[in-house]
């Protein structure tokens, strides 16, 4: 695995389009069949983590929206 393609610390907080990205990079190496079974454990879990991550930012953008929606609905 090369350093671009070398997933960040579990503790980076990571934006959405950032871990989709890596999402997707994990998916072609998954698909390209070339990843021995122990990698693909981690790149599972790596997965895993990433999609907790996006249903996070999801979840974030869901409120901040409702919030706003909320606000011009009491002013108007």
């Amino acid at each position: 695995m090369s350093d671009e393609d070398s997933p960040p610390q579990e503790h980076e907080e990571l934006g959405f389009t950032a871990a989709m990205s890596e999402l997707e990079a994990i998916l072609r190496r998954i698909e390209s069949e070339d990843t021995d079974l122990d990698e693909l454990g981690r790149e599972l879990q790596r997965a895993a983590q990433l999609l907790e991550a996006c249903r996070g930012a999801i979840r974030r953008v869901e409120a901040e929206v409702g919030d706003v929606l909320q606000k011009l609905s009491e002013d108007g």
